[in-house]
């Protein structure tokens, strides 16, 4: 099916992880993290793909041309204002790819255009239709967004999706901007325009809901009851404020009532699990464990009355199963006197193909963490095969040998050797506790200025001694930079976070010092 058209119960999923979900995070995503969301959200199914703003930074662009040039299995989508100079990046950091799309949006209504655009609706009615018609210059798949048609009075909302649908727009989207409708009165926005806009079978009709009052899927929902086509939606319902439309509800509702709602996606169910998973560690933004579908509570029952009928039959609480989504049941654990093929069998089983890993490489890892924890489980394989993909990166900084003490005393030690490109060092500090003084050390083996803003520790592995994972946010002239490390030490794993994000600082310094010897020889 193409992604101009809907057929009349095929819902088209239109993910905006890495553009409305991206903007919201404590630090930017790197290249390398884009594209690794952007691999999993295809391996998930989606439709379209909107992976960024290309005008609003050379990172921006660079990221979207590589997600462009690597994805082949959905159309990859990037955002423009109304202005030619947007769409021409977008059409330049989309070119690359064999199929794409340019969303184009302005504002409709009356607190935008009057507050913040300063402008007769007339005159923001022609940007829109100027923008329609340049940006279908470079793809026949253009898709216009009334912003905050939740509040925009609806005589004008009709006349501006007539006009740009009659302009060339392929989907127009009718977003509920900051999350003001209620479900009846957002279905009556839909039904309203089905109803008046002549041209309306021309497009198809999206929707894209925020979560400032919880509900962002009960409107989605209930517009594509109303004739909407296409949901716009985060894995995790991450974004800005509260959020978005949380693509793993959606897709699930469909699923699950689709006798009653008549309507089905492409998504792969099992695939939403790990994508979730993924997408939570590389942002930095764990899910809440009572969270719908992919929370760790979701399958979880505790009351004994809910155990009892769960042991007569799984239906009697659970609506969908734990596999329906790519959760495993059952674990199977792994010791260090499991083989080659185990592993292989068990990384088949959780939905990784052999040419995904390398099975020599995440064998020595799984027989390095088997030693040291006796068992290992499928969190584990997947947190090693995370670590183990992070790692393929060419690193500046490398932590060698790391060494600390502490006890009940006023401060703790730490002692670390540290490679920097071909130079080694050794450096030694104290702090009031082991973390504190690891990172003194470290800030004195590097000639970089940063502070840490944000650090905690959380278990990604099973039982008491699973794998524990450091996550941090540090500044560096004014940038966030996340960074994260896996190991069963949760010392070493904050050495290995600090150094991720510092690699990071590295590559922004390169690319800068590129760039102005570029400029310098233009000049």
């Amino acid at each position: 099916m193409s992604t101009n058209q809907a057929s009349n119960d095929q819902v088209i999923i239109f993910d905006t992880t890495l553009r409305d979900g991206e903007q919201a995070l404590n630090a930017s995503l790197s290249v390398h993290e884009k594209l690794q969301i952007a691999q999993a959200i295809e391996r998930l199914g989606v439709d379209v793909m909107e992976v960024g703003f290309p005008v609003s930074s050379p990172g921006d662009f660079e990221s979207v041309q590589q997600i462009a040039r690597t994805i082949k299995n959905a159309r990859v989508c990037g955002l423009a204002r109304a202005m030619e100079a947007d769409i021409d990046a977008c059409a330049n950091a989309l070119k690359v790819a064999e199929q794409f799309r340019i969303h184009t949006f302005i504002s409709t209504s009356d607190v935008h255009v009057q507050q913040k655009l300063r402008k007769d609706f007339s005159d923001v009615e022609a940007m829109a239709i100027h923008a329609v018609k340049y940006a279908r210059k470079f793809t026949d798949d253009v898709e216009f967004s009334c912003e905050d048609a939740g509040r925009t009075p609806i005589d004008n909302l009709c006349r501006m999706v007539e006009g740009a649908i009659k302009a060339g727009a392929t989907t127009v989207n009718i977003p509920d901007t900051v999350g003001y409708t209620l479900p009846f009165e957002f279905q009556g926005i839909i039904t309203n325009l089905f109803n008046r806009v002549p041209n309306i079978d021309q497009a198809v009709i999206s929707v894209h809901c925020h979560n400032d009052l919880g509900l962002a899927v009960a409107n989605s929902m209930a517009a594509v009851q109303a004739g909407a086509r296409q949901i716009e939606c985060t894995v995790n319902g991450i974004g800005e404020r509260a959020g978005n439309c949380s693509l793993e509800e959606v897709a699930m509702i469909m699923k699950t009532r689709e006798s009653l709602l008549g309507v089905q996606t492409n998504i792969n169910h099992q695939e939403i699990a790990r994508t979730s998973k993924l997408v939570s560690t590389i942002c930095n933004m764990p899910v809440q464990l009572n969270k719908a579908i992919v929370g760790g509570n979701a399958f979880s029952h505790s009351s004994g009355i809910h155990q009892d009928g769960m042991l007569k039959a799984s239906n009697t609480y659970e609506i969908m199963t734990p596999e329906s989504v790519g959760i495993a049941k059952t674990k199977l654990n792994l010791t260090s006197r499991s083989g080659r093929h185990v592993i292989k069998h068990r990384m088949e089983n959780l939905g990784y193909q052999e040419s995904d890993y390398d099975i020599e490489q995440l064998y020595a890892d799984f027989l390095a963490l088997a030693d040291k924890k006796g068992q290992v489980f499928d969190d584990d394989l997947e947190a090693l095969l995370f670590n183990i993909q992070q790692q393929d990166q060419q690193d500046f900084y490398k932590v060698e040998k790391l060494n600390v003490q502490c006890g009940d005393g006023d401060f703790a030690t730490a002692s670390i050797k540290l490679a920097s490109g071909e130079n080694t060092s050794i450096e030694s500090a104290t702090g009031n506790g082991p973390v504190d003084a690891l990172y003194q050390a470290i800030k004195q083996a590097v000639d970089v200025e940063f502070e840490v803003t944000d650090y905690k520790i959380s278990n990604k592995g099973s039982g008491e001694d699973g794998l524990g994972q450091a996550d941090l946010v540090i500044t560096w002239q004014g940038r966030n930079f996340h960074g994260y490390g896996l190991a069963t030490d949760v010392i070493e794993a904050s050495a290995q976070a600090l150094i991720h994000a510092l690699n990071s600082i590295h590559r922004a310094i390169t690319i800068a010092d590129i760039k102005s010897a570029r400029q310098e020889k233009q000049g």
